[in-house]
């Protein structure tokens, strides 16, 4: 569900400073929902046009906190997006799954800082 050896990397990074990471996943969760609903209402729109940014978005953002199960769903919906046709059982796997699995990814990115400590 979340890589935490990618979360651990980026603490590094940050000589760290889990206060800073805090305030990456705190933006990853208020900001990602929005691009959840965006990419539930272009699918559900078949709107392969408006597909693409929220789901490049919420794919980057993902793989930078380690939520890789969620960042593979995104990135196939991204190249649906990108294809023009949402056809497919893939990509209708990717929209029907993408919700829970943000969901959950969310509960561990919290769970995870929770262990980390405070800053």
């Amino acid at each position: 569900m979340l890589d935490e050896a990618v979360l651990a990397e980026l603490r590094t990074s940050v000589q760290g400073d889990t206060g800073f990471v805090r305030e990456l996943v705190d933006a990853y969760v208020a900001d990602s929902a929005a691009l959840v609903d965006a990419i539930d209402a272009a699918v559900a729109d078949a709107d392969a046009d408006a597909l693409v940014r929220p789901a490049h978005t919420l794919k980057s953002s993902s793989a930078t906190l380690g939520a890789m199960t969620v960042s593979g769903m995104a990135r196939t919906l991204e190249a649906a997006g990108r294809s023009g046709s949402l056809d497919g059982v893939e990509v209708r796997d990717a929209a029907e799954g993408l919700r829970g699995e943000w969901e959950a990814a969310t509960a561990a990115l919290r769970d995870w800082l929770a262990r980390a400590g405070s800053p």
